[in-house]
């Protein structure tokens, strides 16, 4: 009887030792974590303009990779810093094609994760964004020779949600809402435009918590 008993407690503890990292297994975000995402975006202007020439102008949509760092400053508080570059071209609606334009568009945002220990854990954000223009590229046969657009500050809005595929690797789906606009010089500034581009990025991914 003696030696049943010491099996099945024997049997017991290993039982025991086998279920607990199962439950222990997922411990959520905390501070000091550390994620990395990746991610595809699409980019999705919400353009409006005024121009010295009347009319607006439409700028296309575009689909790129994307790569974000999180730092855990709580279990709830995060700071994300996004990099990715987009490529879009631009017309007049008058039928003036406008060429094309790069942004690198990297953004700072202050999140709240509203449940950090829990497999599924949404959360919003806000923050600032510094938009760089770069290669632009006016298009053949067009009546625009040159095009200049500034260097601009906005600022950004931000949901989305991280639910836990193990401890350490996430799906994620995320909602930006970026207020940017640009001053616009052509031929040498005898065309000028005040445009507001303030795009959706609505992006899907994975991450990794360090």
């Amino acid at each position: 009887m003696k030696n049943y008993r010491a099996g099945v407690a024997a049997i017991a503890l290993v039982a025991g030792f086998s279920v607990t990292p199962a439950h222990a297994e997922f411990t959520g975000k905390s501070a000091g974590d550390f994620m990395v995402r990746a991610r595809a975006i699409a980019v999705i202007p919400d353009e409006d303009a005024s121009t010295t020439i009347g009319g607006n102008v439409s700028i296309d949509n575009d689909v790129v990779p994307e790569v974000d760092f999180t730092y855990f400053v709580t279990d709830s508080i995060a700071l994300e810093l996004i990099a990715a570059t987009t490529k879009h071209d631009v017309s007049h609606n008058a039928g003036i094609d406008l060429g094309e334009v790069s942004l690198l568009p990297p953004t700072l945002t202050l999140q709240y994760h509203f449940m950090p220990k829990e497999r599924f854990s949404p959360y919003v954000g806000a923050g600032l964004n510094y938009t760089i223009f770069y290669n632009e590229d006016v298009a053949a046969g067009s009546p625009v020779t040159s095009i200049d657009y500034d260097n601009a500050f906005g600022y950004a809005l931000q949901v989305g949600a991280d639910y836990a595929l193990n401890d350490n690797w996430y799906a994620n789906v995320d909602v930006k809402k970026l207020f940017l606009s640009t001053d616009v010089s052509m031929n040498g500034g005898a065309i000028t435009a005040d445009v507001d581009i303030d795009p959706w990025i609505v992006g899907v991914g994975v991450g990794y918590r360090f």
